[in-house]
């Protein structure tokens, strides 16, 4: 483990609502401090600037990556801006931390892989479902292998209708949301190939579909199925309904959240707010986006990746949704 002098000094590129989110995790950790922020938009940047107080705003993300005051660089841009963004901060030698998926292409993401390789900087693409306890407890059990062979896997993470509008026509509900589950079952299984057919069924006509059905079945046998759906009605209490089962030779484990988790219920009616990934407490976010900057921190001063943030996994998922995707277009099964 290398010394390392702190506060790292953090650029933020792309602030969107969950570059924001971001912000809000890192003004929380002393490690770190919000040096810099960019974005596109001035009217965005200039009210973002002021609510943390940052002097160094740029519409220019090249300024902020040039900046020789800034140690580490986030990447909250929409996913096909990563890598310009990634291999720039990189080959500046930042440490960069890049939010899923990896980039929008496979191309680009082994582009941005290969030259990581040469940088100084430690590459962290953030999965935060690895983050999430009940994850982790799940993955430990598979591990340590109570549950004997695993034979099946089924998740679904289901999203209420008006949230999804924001970003619909950018981004789908597979490589957006379910490419957490992919991720999820790979780390789980230790899998890497295999084949996938999906269905899905656009209700609104936005750009890409309101519900995906995907089937895998991995080299290991392992048969996964994943519903991700956007279309919860808007009366629907929670922000984001998610499940995980694991059957195994041996035994079984579930993972449940939505009205699993915190559930307060008032006169002006039933809520479940978030509780696990970026709750908001005394004014940062903590929970697993903050667990992601702390192991973040950590992988700097051991100078190599731990499993939790490895490109090369990010890019496996992404691979996986696309071809995912792939299987919806042309109606047949895919091998990945």
């Amino acid at each position: 483990m290398t010394s390392l002098k702190t506060p790292l000094r953090v650029g933020v590129i792309g602030l969107g609502w969950f570059g924001e989110v971001h912000c809000d995790a890192i003004i929380g950790i002393p490690e770190l401090t919000l040096s810099a922020l960019s974005t596109r938009n001035p009217e965005r940047l200039k009210a973002l600037a002021a609510k943390y107080q940052v002097i160094k705003a740029k519409t220019d993300f090249m300024d902020v990556i040039n900046d020789p005051d800034i140690d580490v660089i986030v990447v909250t841009t929409a996913w096909d801006k990563h890598k310009d963004a990634a291999i720039a901060a990189l080959k500046a030698g930042k440490h960069v931390f890049l939010e899923k998926p990896i980039t929008s292409t496979i191309s680009d993401g082994e582009e941005l892989i290969e030259s990581s390789k040469n940088c100084e900087g430690i590459f962290f693409v953030g999965h935060i479902c690895r983050f999430n306890p009940r994850y982790q407890a799940a993955q430990r059990a598979v591990a340590s292998g109570e549950l004997g062979q695993i034979i099946s896997i089924k998740t679904h993470r289901n999203l209420p209708a008006p949230m999804t509008e924001k970003f619909i026509n950018q981004t789908g509900p597979i490589t957006s949301d379910a490419i957490h589950d992919i991720d999820l079952i790979l780390w789980l299984t230790g899998d890497s190939t295999g084949e996938v057919f999906t269905q899905t069924r656009s209700i609104r006509n936005f750009d890409n579909p309101d519900i995906a059905q995907i089937l895998l079945k991995l080299s290991s046998g392992v048969l996964a199925s994943l519903e991700v759906n956007w279309h919860m009605p808007a009366s629907t209490p929670y922000e984001v309904d998610e499940y995980l089962k694991v059957v195994g030779t041996l035994g079984s484990l579930e993972v449940g959240s939505g009205l699993n988790a915190l559930n307060i219920a008032t006169d002006n009616g039933f809520r479940n707010p978030d509780s696990t990934y970026w709750p908001m407490h005394n004014g940062v976010r903590r929970g697993a986006l903050r667990d992601e900057y702390i192991q973040f921190i950590s992988d700097i001063k051991n100078g190599k990746n731990s499993e939790f943030g490895r490109p090369d996994a990010a890019l496996m998922a992404l691979r996986v949704a696309l071809a995912a995707e792939s299987s919806a277009l042309q109606g047949k099964v895919v091998k990945f």
